[in-house]
């Protein structure tokens, strides 16, 4: 009898035991945290965590409806009959649309859009967020290469997709436009720890769908921040190691408010010595966000700010440092006149020398940022978004000049002893105070059987003052003490207009997508150019027309195939105005670009190849050439192209090991281009310009072979460790396809481990570290060059961006 009771006990416990887990995930495939899983008629059920992830436990053999529900998205029903343990996923709809992400929508790509994109998901951003800055999020991306110049990923970062500079790279940050408005740039500098407040990002590569602002001249990233949570959270996140780097960032957020309200707040703080020379950085930043979620609009406020001091490390390094050459570096230093004290720096410093030694020579910028969202639901099918947003930046760099000429400054010669004064050391900052703000809106229309349309457009108008002062001089005439040397104002409107569309027929998807974009620029005033101050003004306006059109094919349900043809024209930036005068301004560039590829995205691996090719109209190059001003600007090249071949994908070999990686292969050319190097008489007193022809050439910082690959292993539940490498080929630093100005290719890995669990009534908490270039590769990502004849006689001088040797983070997260 005891044994026959123990069995049925035994047998009880073992059917009781089963158990329904899996993931919550929208119809973009992101992770829904906070989502609710109920089981119908039965007291029991699960949140899902910041994965999507859930599990329901203590289930007995039989059949069960479960619920998945989450505010902004319709309730999903599934029933499962259960004989043992099951794994159900679920992907959730959004009904009401304007609840979170409209903008977003309106400009990112989904699975069906005909065009080449990479999805980056909020817990793909928080495993890599060591305090970095933004670009290096990007580094695992394909076509993609990441630059630092202190060396180390904190202070000013940069990023290159398809070789392409940041400049053509559209930014829109929940559809707001985030490129400078002059220089076309983003300062990520400005926006430290911002990786801490965005839920998703998008990259396009190539001209991608129509977004609001700057022309994607070959890439575009959008970014999402406002991810709605249900339930109150608080995220202390900590970081530093090497450089003396240090980051802290507390995220806190209230939930769902009566059913109403939520907000949420970030305030963070990085600081790092760098790995060059005194090429520190102290960043500072916050995020805030409140919102009212009605039963059919929401109105959303968000306002960041980013405050930064960085010590310049702009020069870079001259490649007889890097070679450790003593004698090249003798002959720099004669060459360019280098005092004592400034060979004994160069001779003495390493890899990690800085030409600047001025205490204060840094960099000071603050950004504001203020963003009005609004969304209304007007039934299933229409919804409205429209946005107000301002910018207001303000800062200034400072730097010491050895020895520089009054005439630079305006200031009159004066006489000290008898002895005429014409030049002098001094201190200068050169300010930048500018204003940006406008509109953006868009209209949405779905009939949830195969077709939708969005129109949408924005306007925007950009206020830049650029002026400069000398603070300090050896011999600065008092009534000139804080008077402006240069002062020079700008006005730029940009406005566009879009519509967009795409069709489902059978197998078939079609998409169109054409937009109007106005910009109308002007300055006036005097600035320095190129050495020298003077009267500078212009006005310009253009009308761009940048249609696009794509088809894609549905092999399987899980495969496709897609091809788009897009047009994009790109204003010049400031400097290609303001250093050549109205009869000698460059055209407008523009850019032919043909994407075709596959998809296929199964239950263990995923897999995208892509062929593109984008032909080049006017693309802005340096040549070498001086202008009529006499400056060294960029020249139109009259044909150049990008062919390329990019291969991305995945698989999950077991259920602890995963692969991922990607490999670009392309060309990168110039027909017909020709070089112009300045040519000297043996005493420097003769000046004129030698051509010289090459007839097919390589575009510069465009390497032919790019290939990431990332190992994930999960020894132990909540122990995660990641391998991830990566190599670039050689880049060339001018467009002359010569080897002696070369970057070497580089091959680099980073080691990440963490490990998750839950103690001491914490919700989680994160223990992780990461070693930095495993393999203490020496290497350089970024650099310069310039050359010039003297007498016959050609001299090169090539400056390198070094990258830090082996270097380590570690971290602690901690959710509540």
């Amino acid at each position: 009898m005891k044994a026959l009771t123990a069995a049925l006990l035994l047998s009880s416990s073992a059917i009781a035991q089963l158990q329904i887990s899996g993931k919550v995930k929208n119809d973009y495939g992101e992770a829904l945290e906070g989502a609710k899983i109920t089981v119908v008629g039965e007291r029991t059920g699960a949140i899902s965590l910041s994965e999507g992830s859930y599990k329901i436990t203590n289930l007995s053999k039989g059949t069960y409806e479960l619920k998945a529900s989450f505010f902004g998205y319709e309730t999903m029903s599934k029933t499962v009959q259960l004989t043992e343990s099951k794994v159900v996923n679920f992907e959730l709809n959004t009904y009401v649309l304007m609840q979170e992400g409209i903008d977003v929508r309106a400009v990112r790509a989904n699975k069906n859009t005909p065009t080449t994109y990479t999805n980056i998901s909020e817990e793909d951003i928080e495993k890599q967020n060591y305090g970095q800055d933004l670009p290096y999020l990007l580094g695992s991306t394909p076509s993609t290469v990441v630059t630092s110049d202190a060396g180390a990923g904190v202070g000013y970062t940069g990023y290159r997709i398809r070789g392409v500079d940041p400049t053509r790279t559209n930014v829109t940050v929940d559809g707001i436009p985030m490129n400078d408005g002059e220089s076309q740039g983003v300062f990520w500098v400005n926006m430290p720890d911002f990786s801490s407040s965005i839920s998703s990002m998008q990259v396009q590569r190539g001209v991608g769908t129509s977004t609001n602002g700057s022309g994607a001249f070959g890439a575009s990233i959008n970014i999402a921040t406002n991810k709605l949570k249900q339930e109150p959270y608080a995220v202390i996140d900590n970081s530093g190691g090497s450089f003396n780097t240090i980051r802290n960032s507390v995220n806190v957020g209230t939930g769902m408010i009566n059913n109403k309200f939520t907000v949420d707040a970030r305030l963070s703080r990085i600081k790092s010595d760098g790995y060059i020379d005194r090429a520190s950085s102290d960043l500072k930043s916050f995020f805030l966000s409140g919102a009212y979620h009605g039963k059919k609009s929401t109105l959303r406020l968000n306002i960041f700010s980013g405050k930064e001091k960085t010590y310049q490390a702009w020069y870079g390094t001259p490649e007889s440092r890097i070679e450790g050459d003593e004698q090249a570096m003798m002959d720099y230093a004669a060459r360019n006149g280098l005092s004592d004290d400034e060979l004994d720096n160069l001779l003495t410093s390493g890899r990690t020398y800085n030409a600047y030694t001025y205490d204060n020579e840094t960099d000071n910028y603050q950004q504001d940022h203020y963003q009005l969202h609004y969304g209304y639901q007007f039934n299933k099918n229409w919804y409205l978004k429209a946005a107000a947003h301002y910018t207001r930046g303000a800062g200034y760099y400072e730097n010491y000049e050895n020895d520089d000429d009054f005439a630079q400054y305006g200031f009159d010669p004066i006489v000290v002893n008898s002895e005429t004064i014409t030049s002098m050391d001094l201190i200068r900052r050169r300010w930048l105070d500018n204003h940006f703000g406008g509109g953006i809106f868009n209209i949405n229309y779905d009939n949830f059987k195969g077709f939708d349309f969005v129109l949408g457009g924005g306007l925007n108008k950009y206020v830049g003052d650029h002026f400069g002062e000398v603070i300090w001089a050896e011999y600065m005439p008092n009534n000139e003490k804080g008077d402006d040397y240069y002062n020079n104002s700008s006005t730029k409107y940009d406005g566009n207009l879009y519509a967009k569309s795409s069709y489902e027929w059978k197998k078939f998807t079609f998409f169109a997508d054409l937009q109007y974009r106005h910009i109308d620029y002007s300055f006036l005033g005097i600035d320095e150019v190129n050495g020298n101050i003077e009267e500078i003004g212009q006005s310009v306006y253009y009308n761009f027309f940048n249609p696009k059109a794509g088809l894609s094919y549905r092999l399987k349900e899980n495969q496709s195939l897609y091809a788009s043809y897009a047009i994009a024209n790109r204003e010049p930036v400031r400097k290609d105005f303001r250093e050549k005068t109205v009869e000698n301004r460059p055209s407008h560039e523009v850019l032919y670009n043909l994407e075709a590829g596959y998809k296929m995205n199964v239950k263990k691996a995923f897999f995208n190849a892509n062929v593109y090719h984008m032909q080049y109209e006017n693309q802005l190059v340096l040549t070498g050439e001086i202008n009529d001003v006499g400056g060294y600007t960029r020249t139109n090249v009259e044909d150049s192209y990008r062919l390329g071949l990019e291969l991305e994908g995945g698989y999950q070999m077991f259920k602890k090991l995963g692969i991922t990686g990607n490999l670009s292969m392309s060309q990168n050319k110039i027909h017909n281009f020709i070089e112009y190097v300045d040519s000297y008489d043996a005493s420097f007193n003769t000046l004129e310009q030698e051509e010289i022809l090459h007839e097919t050439t390589d575009l510069a910082f465009s390497p032919s072979f790019i290939a990431g690959l990332t190992l994930n292993y999960a020894p132990v539940k909540g122990m995660r460790v990641s391998l991830m490498s990566k190599y670039v080929g050689k880049q060339y630093l001018d467009n002359t396809s010569n080897e002696d100005r070369a970057m070497d290719a580089y091959f680099v890995s980073h080691l990440d481990v963490s490990y998750t669990f839950s103690a001491f009534g914490i919700k989680e908490l994160t223990v992780g570290g990461r070693v930095n270039n495993v393999f203490n590769e020496l290497y350089e990502n970024n650099g310069y060059t310039f050359s010039y004849l003297v007498d016959g006689s050609r001299t090169q001088e090539n400056f390198y961006y070094p990258q830090a040797g082996r270097n380590f983070l570690v971290r602690l997260l901690i959710k509540l």
